[in-house]
């Protein structure tokens, strides 16, 4: 028997107060039909209302996705690990309008998990010593939320500290696929991830709750091949049927549907330009010389993976490394900017939550993440820029694990300008925020933690590179045209330790030419 049902009737259903976990990353698989439908019902007659948004990765692009629940009223609580891409559900929580908490990102795929399997929480080294750690913020996100209870604590095991993140029951999972049978069994074809569908449709189950999947068709009976089977239709309570493919089943927010980023095709890279020589080209060019020949390295946000992919691709050196991100890519081209998270010309895609255990266990060998903040221990701060805290998305699960995290950005912000004349670096323009500062506005990334582990830190500007010691951040290598003192030291807070074999970046970093030669320096 068939389990559709009208998405107005779906959304009537839902009660006030409920708990909902909705599954996706940025645009992918967000389930626009149902989304708007809530917020139409809200906007018309106040409900649903009161609600709990559960979500693991960021959902959204500033106008789609999740941002159809950030209306006070509609939402209560929010419990997720990022909001960059969703404005008006960081103005709710900076404005302290809803409640607001931060996981990190793997480890709510792996809570979904731990619920399924019958166990109230889950056992994680993940945060401690961030601003996640109920010691510090307890992941907080504002004033109102500092008045609640925390939502996990530090326990003991074998003489080790964790933190365990108490479980949270639904009421409501909404998954989306491309299609589904009559039986409720959905396949994923046309999708970009795979996500973590399953153990989010097992926790709600584990609750009593139900599990609400989207697609565009639905097929008949017997007609899927059930090792395309991403949740058996046992668990899925009911189908809404897109009403608008082309506006609300979008494989991302750039693109209906390409083939190439689902795995279905792939297309020739001497496709994709070479990108142009600027400030963030020219940091990722030296944040890559943190490579070595056979390392599985992770590509966050912004100049990570907007540029290291392409240049790791422009200098011929894509079979020696491994490019992953934390969605489950291997391999590939990553798209940048608000579809993050998926790649054309992969070599293999795996679940979120798998992804998520390697992160967390064995670890990548070298992670790129971008910065905002270092202070003289050596915290970093990629997570609270001013009054806004966009959260953590999969930071802090990658950049705990990892062996080596290489922090790529500017070394002043707001309104820096360089030029590359001459093969060194100019500054035109200064910037007017200093981002070394004496204590980081949040704890991403924990110095005490990193130097427990041996974990070797590099902070990758333009004009110089650090490197975490036992007494701070030491100053190793300067750009060619750069002044220690007038540029680097005087718009520091704090004075770094400098290096007695302070070293020049190489020139071809600062060629304007397509390359810069850097795969001999992969060794």
């Amino acid at each position: 028997m068939t389990k559709v049902i009208d998405v107005k009737d779906l959304v009537n259903s839902i009660e006030d107060g409920s708990t909902i976990a909705t599954v996706g990353m940025t645009l992918i698989s967000a389930a626009e039909t149902i989304l708007t439908e809530i917020e139409n019902q809200f906007l018309e007659k106040n409900s649903p209302r009161d609600l709990t948004l559960v979500h693991s990765a960021g959902q959204g692009d500033r106008v789609r996705g999740i941002i159809h629940l950030a209306h006070e009223g509609l939402l209560k609580r929010i419990i997720g690990s990022h909001w960059g891409l969703q404005p008006a559900m960081m103005e709710l929580i900076t404005n302290e309008k809803i409640e607001a908490y931060c996981i990190p990102q793997g480890q709510i795929c792996q809570l979904y998990r731990s619920m399924s399997r019958g166990i109230s929480g889950h056992l994680s080294k993940t945060g401690l010593g961030t601003f996640v750690d109920p010691r510090l913020e307890g992941g907080k996100m504002n004033e109102r939320t500092k008045k609640l209870d925390d939502i996990s604590k530090i326990v003991n095991v074998n003489g080790e500290e964790y933190i365990w993140y108490n479980e949270i029951p639904l009421d409501y999972v909404i998954l989306r696929g491309t299609e589904c049978d009559e039986n409720g069994n959905v396949t994923i074809e046309d999708e970009a991830m795979k996500l973590e569908m399953l153990p989010a449709a097992l926790a709600a189950k584990r609750f009593g709750g139900k599990v609400i999947v989207q697609v565009k068709r639905v097929v008949q009976n017997g007609t899927l091949n059930p090792k395309d089977v991403v949740v058996p239709g046992v668990f899925i309570d009911n189908i809404v049927i897109c009403d608008d493919v082309f506006k609300n089943h979008r494989q991302t927010s750039s693109w209906y549907h390409d083939p190439s980023y689902s795995g279905q095709a792939r297309v020739p890279v001497a496709h994709d330009e070479v990108l142009p020589l600027d400030v963030r080209k020219m940091i990722g060019r030296r944040a890559v010389y943190e490579i070595s020949k056979g390392d599985i390295i992770n590509l966050g946000t912004g100049i990570p993976n907007d540029v290291i992919s392409h240049i790791v691709n422009e200098e011929g050196f894509t079979d020696d490394v491994m490019i992953t991100v934390e969605s489950g890519m291997y391999g590939g081209i990553g798209a940048g900017g608000i579809d993050f998270g998926i790649a054309k010309n992969t070599q293999a895609m795996i679940t979120h939550t798998d992804q998520m255990d390697f992160y967390n266990g064995t670890g990548v060998d070298v992670t790129f993440i971008g910065f905002g903040e270092c202070d003289k221990a050596g915290n970093v701060n990629s997570t609270k820029m001013g009054n806004i805290s966009p959260g953590a998305g999969g930071l802090i699960d990658i950049a705990q694990g990892a062996k080596k995290v290489v922090f790529c950005g500017t070394f002043t912000a707001k309104g820096l300008k360089v030029n590359f004349d001459d093969r060194k670096l100019n500054i035109v323009n200064e910037g007017e925020v200093l981002k070394f500062v004496d204590n980081v506005k949040q704890v991403s990334l924990s110095s005490k933690e990193a130097l427990k582990k041996d974990q070797k830190i590099v902070i990758v500007t333009e004009r110089a590179v650090f490197e975490l010691r036992e007494n701070g951040m030491e100053l190793v290598e300067i750009a060619p045209g750069i002044d220690v003192e007038k540029d680097i030291l005087a718009l520091m807070k704090y004075k770094p330790l400098v290096s007695d074999n302070l070293k020049v970046m190489d020139a071809d970093i600062f060629n304007a030419d397509s390359k810069a030669n850097i795969k001999q320096h992969i060794k």
